[in-house]
């Protein structure tokens, strides 16, 4: 009696399909992956262009002040385009970072001006006044985590309304004139001169040195990976899924309180205007950047890259005297082809 026993050829075949699959599927997502990080680095080569072609359209364009005022106008921006950058990383949406930009200087320095020059009249110590700009910016965090952690109301629409209100309250405070005397203080990180550049751009740039080093090493920056990616399955995982988006919240806008400081020195006065329409050139950064909006990806190299193109695009833009209205236009043009390029790169909406 023969054994039956079943031939090589046949056992092996059920394996091959799921193997060959899972390894079709790792190389796809490697590629995609590998496609995403060039998109980053794309950047790159744009910006180099971009520096010639400025050189062709004017004069002044490289000369070492005019990149110095690039770097500095792009410092307020810098940090809010991080905030938002890490309230998407977690999935969330904040809105309010341009109101913040504006409401939060508007109080620390009606906190420390004189009734006279349209302050509330308590005259406070200046460095008292800045601790409150960031004091208010942590306050306007901690509501929007709160009704949106908490409370588990849609960030778009509560950030969208949080804008309203500030923007609302700023008008109201100022009366819609603007601010002038200010303590020296309020403008030192525009005007104090390191190493032949701006405070602004120092603190920026070690801004994002931390925040890069916490998503890539630290447990903390992983943690906002996976919340952006699958919020249950991170909570399984053990991560306090609530207390770290909250507080994601309350470190975002603490940052645009401290980018509207830098606005504030930067143009020397506050008005009511202060950082109106910011959210828009803050997203085209941020996405054309990398940052994914569906959270969970994105690298804050690739956001500062994004802010950088976007500072030598508005100076170019300027210096050929294009009307500021068009620069809005390109802005909404550029964060169109980015997202069609993110789909590209994720392999989304592919049979």
């Amino acid at each position: 009696m023969k054994n039956s026993v079943p031939s090589p050829a046949f056992s092996a075949a059920p394996a091959s399909g799921p193997t060959q699959a899972v390894a079709a599927a790792t190389r796809g997502k490697r590629a995609r992956s590998e496609l995403a990080r060039l998109r980053e680095l794309a950047l790159l080569p744009a910006l180099a262009l971009l520096l010639v072609i400025g050189a062709f359209v004017s004069p002044s364009f490289l000369t070492k002040a005019n990149l110095i005022s690039v770097l500095g106008a792009s410092a307020a921006l810098a940090l809010v385009v991080l905030a938002e950058s890490l309230i998407v990383l977690t999935g969330k949406f904040d809105l309010s970072l341009e109101s913040t930009v504006g409401i939060a200087p508007a109080v620390g320095a009606m906190l420390v001006m004189p009734a006279a020059s349209a302050g509330f009249g308590t005259q406070w110590p200046a460095a008292v006044g800045l601790l409150a700009i960031v004091a208010v910016g942590a306050v306007i965090g901690l509501i929007n985590g709160f009704l949106v952690v908490r409370l588990r109301l849609n960030a778009f629409i509560v950030t969208l309304a949080m804008l309203i209100v500030l923007r609302g309250m700023l008008v109201g405070v100022t009366k819609g004139g603007t601010l002038f005397d200010m303590p020296p203080s309020f403008f030192a990180l525009a005007t104090t001169i390191v190493f032949g550049l701006p405070l602004s751009v120092w603190l920026a740039a070690v801004a994002f040195a931390i925040a890069a080093f916490v998503l890539r090493y630290h447990r903390l920056g992983r943690a906002l990976y996976a919340i952006g990616g699958n919020p249950e399955a991170a909570r399984a995982a053990g991560i306090r899924v609530e207390r770290i988006t909250w507080g994601v919240f309350v470190l975002g806008s603490v940052l645009a309180s401290i980018g509207g400081l830098i606005v504030t020195g930067y143009v020397g006065a506050i008005n009511a205007n202060q950082g109106n329409g910011m959210i828009f050139t803050v997203f085209a950064a941020a996405v054309i950047g990398g940052i994914s909006l569906d959270g969970g990806k994105g690298t804050m190299f690739g956001a500062l890259t994004g802010v950088l193109l976007l500072g030598v695009v508005q100076n170019l833009l300027t210096l050929a005297q294009v009307p500021s209205f068009w620069i809005q236009a390109i802005y909404g043009a550029i964060i169109l082809g980015s997202l069609m390029v993110a789909r590209l790169a994720s392999g989304e909406g592919q049979n």
